[in-house]
């Protein structure tokens, strides 16, 4: 069995995803093949997933393939992929996402699934991914490649659509969600034993039911939370609370997500709403810092004081994966083309994010029937600039980078249409290289 990580110098979500198939007893005996176009943080990661592998009994064997001259070969056989690669890194791709738009007045907080920012994003990505698949085609064509990269409706969508390899994207918001919400206002006596129902699309599924473990609806209980735990002012979590105000529904994604997935929170005309609802502009640029610089110390401490045991991730890789195997049943929150209409009123070449069961024949996602009109109208707005970010991927047509601009609501809602098509024009110009020709 072998497993290929896309991406392993992204350290530490290797070291989650790959932790958690070396404890498993069915996936320990892999061979991980890492592959990576930076050589240092391929390095580090080989390093650190090495003494992992040892504090498990030193099990399966790790493989390492540097640069793109190596990639199909990282790929060979593989039965397993997983894609968590950044193109473009911080320096300087995220960088140029978010002081180019700045100087437009407009801004961000992650930038990575939506809005300017997560549009160059996908365009950056796309190309690479082709090349994967090429790749994957060629020499693993039966392989299951997990996408965990953002944004992750765009190149899942792409993946499914434009290629034969078999894709599922995989994000952690999912199994978080309703827990998440019962801790905030104070009903963590009514987790145990929960049951709920999410779906939508990825950063913006809606759980659209939440029952204790003798099925009685939480929901109006919630409801009656709301006002009370948004008017605490050390609340992170009031753009997805008002949601539930305004929309009725709890969404997936964290508050600094969905602030700028949409026209209500961040407006350069109504400053106070910021700090009304908490919003933290620029958090992906901090978060990045920060996440540099914890790495090199928490590098330095695991190689002096070693590795300590192993905690599960909470992601759904390695369930997968040994439910494949085995032929055992898992569920996950998984996302897929909504092939047949899973969600009635989303578009069928759309990516949804819906329940999906896993067990020895595959990935079976779950029709759901229709969302609250109100929870599909936002999702519209967000899969108009799915489509269209693909379709510019896919025709390298410039203008179709403009018409996905101009559909993003967030950019739409603060720009004037020329100010938008000068925007795109600047970020292509900024990116050179990472981005192909687009005419």
């Amino acid at each position: 069995m072998k497993l290929t990580f896309m991406g392993a110098g992204s350290t530490i979500f290797a070291r989650r995803v790959i932790g958690d198939c070396m404890s498993s007893e069915i996936l320990r005996d892999c061979v991980f093949a890492l592959y990576d176009i930076d050589a240092q943080r391929l390095e580090e990661s080989r390093v650190i997933l090495e003494a992992t592998r040892k504090s498990f009994g030193d099990y399966g064997k790790i493989e390492c393939y540097h640069g793109v001259e190596n990639r199909k070969e990282a790929l060979r056989g593989a039965n397993f992929v997983v894609n968590a690669i950044q193109v473009g890194f911080y320096d300087p791709c995220t960088i140029i996402d978010f002081e180019v738009p700045k100087k437009y007045g407009l801004r961000q907080t992650i930038g990575d699934t939506l809005g300017i920012g997560g549009i160059m994003r996908a365009l950056r990505t796309i190309p690479v991914l082709e090349d994967f698949a090429r790749d994957m085609e060629e020499v693993c064509p039966d392989a299951v490649f997990f996408n965990f990269t953002n944004p992750m409706s765009m190149l899942t969508g792409y993946m499914l659509r434009y290629t034969g390899v078999n894709t599922i994207g995989l994000c952690h918001s999912v199994q978080g969600c309703s827990g998440k919400l019962l801790h905030i206002l104070g009903m963590e006596d009514k987790a145990p034993g929960r049951r709920d129902l999410v779906a939508g699309i990825n950063h913006m599924s809606w759980l659209l039911e939440i029952k204790d473990k003798d099925g009685n609806d939480l929901y109006p209980e919630i409801k009656r939370r709301v006002d009370a735990a948004m008017a605490d002012p050390e609340c992170k979590d009031k753009v997805r609370l008002d949601f539930i105000r305004r929309f009725g529904y709890y969404v997936t994604e964290s508050s600094e997500h969905n602030a700028e997935y949409n026209p209500f929170y961040i407006k350069s005309k109504y400053p106070e709403l910021i700090d009304k609802y908490n919003i933290p502009l620029d958090l992906y640029i901090q978060r990045c810092i920060n996440q540099i610089n914890k790495w090199k110390e928490e590098y330095q401490r695991l190689l002096t004081d070693g590795i300590k045991e192993h905690i599960g991730s909470g992601e759904y890789a390695a369930d997968i994966m040994e439910a494949m195997i085995t032929g055992s049943l898992c569920q996950v929150g998984g996302n897929v083309l909504n092939t047949g209409h899973l969600i009635t009123n989303l578009p069928e070449e759309a990516c949804v994010e819906v329940p999906c069961l896993i067990n020895g024949s595959g990935i079976h996602p779950c029709h759901v029937g229709s969302l609250p009109l109100q929870c599909a109208a936002m999702n519209m707005n967000a899969i108009n600039v799915h489509l269209l970010t693909i379709e510019a991927a896919v025709t390298k047509k410039r203008e179709h980078i403009y018409h996905a601009a101009m559909m993003d609501p967030h950019t739409g809602s603060e720009l004037d249409i020329d100010s938008i098509v000068k925007l795109v024009d600047d970020l292509i110009e900024a990116h050179g290289d990472y981005l192909p020709k687009y005419h």
